[in-house]
């Protein structure tokens, strides 16, 4: 598996933010990801928390771990 992340800068109503995403990397589909995290202040905060995200995933399927889409968790 080839998981990337992505950090976008989003506008809504005005209101600008960061949103940043881990998802396969050969997913066509990017609209269901491992993990997203929607409002950061800065690009900065986003690139960290995604970084430090990454890395727990990275664990978790070295110990042999499933990894679940949010959607399916959400469902569980």
């Amino acid at each position: 598996m080839n998981l990337r992340v992505r950090v976008v800068h989003c506008s809504w109503l005005g209101d600008y933010h960061w949103y940043a995403d881990i998802d396969d990397a050969d997913d066509p589909q990017p609209d269901d990801p491992f993990w997203y995290s929607d409002g950061c202040a800065s690009q900065a905060e986003a690139l960290e928390l995604a970084c430090a995200q990454l890395a727990e995933l990275t664990e978790r399927v070295e110990r042999g771990a499933r990894l679940e889409r949010v959607l399916e968790a959400q469902l569980v």
